[in-house]
């Protein structure tokens, strides 16, 4: 596993290669994460055109502004993450507030409440998206399949013991998503 010394060598060398301004790094870029970036930014606005600007702004940032990333402060997916719901809240807060000074109904208690419910939905879609295949597998199957711990040890392939593990960290990390308004490893956003 990388520590934040040692950053994954694809994610250095991808942000190198964006500060060349090498256009096919970015295709690469925009081809691995392309698909997270569009649905955190739907998740947080709700809008399908509102997500397809958002997504287009971010690419866009990362490649006039690659060395905003700093390998050291983490993993460039979660950086881009948490630019995707830096600039989907911005767009967010900007549309209601919009909304609001032209006669809106609601109040800016009401927006930051919108607000805050669309971050950690986004931040929980953005964990369970990122957590390893066995921790998903175990949630998904306890969540949308209704199965016990002994259900899922079986559907798994795995001691009790170990479902209730894989059960026990997948709801742990599920549960960081109210702690903070921005995807893990929000630090290097600018």
């Amino acid at each position: 596993m990388a520590t934040k010394d040692a950053p994954p060598r694809w994610d250095r060398k991808m942000q190198q290669r964006l500060a060349r301004g090498e256009a096919a790094a970015l295709g690469e870029l925009y081809d691995r994460f392309a698909s997270l970036v569009h649905s955190l930014a739907h998740r947080v606005l709700g809008d399908e055109r509102a997500a397809d600007g958002i997504t287009r702004e971010v690419f866009a940032h990362v490649w006039e502004h690659p060395d905003a990333y700093d390998p050291k402060q983490g993993p460039l997916r979660s950086w881009v993450a948490a630019l995707t719901h830096r600039l989907a809240v911005q767009r967010l807060r900007a549309t209601e507030t919009a909304a609001l000074a032209q006669g809106g109904q609601g109040s800016t208690e009401e927006l930051e409440r919108k607000v805050r419910r669309a971050s950690v939905a986004a931040r929980a879609d953005y964990i369970v998206t990122s957590m390893p295949a066995p921790l998903r597998a175990a949630l998904e199957l306890a969540y949308f399949q209704r199965r016990d711990y002994r259900q899922t040890a079986v559907d798994l392939g795995v001691t009790e013991d170990e479902a209730r593990r894989r059960l026990r960290l997948g709801l742990q990390l599920l549960s960081t998503a109210h702690d903070a308004g921005a995807p893990p490893g929000a630090g290097g956003t600018a």
